[in-house]
């Protein structure tokens, strides 16, 4: 998992904020088909919003590590049930800054 400066966080909200939940995790909590269509939507897109049907936060907390810790991806950040991620493909289509 890379860290990510300030100002490429900032970006990455920048660009998050138009973007719609490629994922949703429902009631049965994080599974592993679940992690896998994450693993899809990070390949297609880098930067995705997740949705969480959690009402604790802890519990959201604990997924965002998982999913990054899982798939080698990023946290952004987490606003309330929506968390958003981001893994740099092999070739990159958001360029982040320096």
């Amino acid at each position: 998992m890379k860290s990510l400066t300030p100002a490429q966080r900032q970006h990455l909200k920048s660009l998050a904020h138009t973007r719609q939940p490629v994922v949703m995790i429902g009631n049965n909590g994080l599974s592993a088909a679940v992690l896998k269509e994450i693993e899809f939507a990070l390949n297609a897109h880098e930067l995705i919003k997740i949705k969480a049907a959690s009402n604790e936060l802890e519990t959201r907390r604990a997924w965002m590590a998982e999913i990054c810790a899982g798939t080698g991806a990023t946290p952004v950040q987490q606003i309330g049930k929506v968390l958003v991620i981001y893994r740099a493909a092999e070739k990159p289509q958001i360029a982040l800054p320096a």
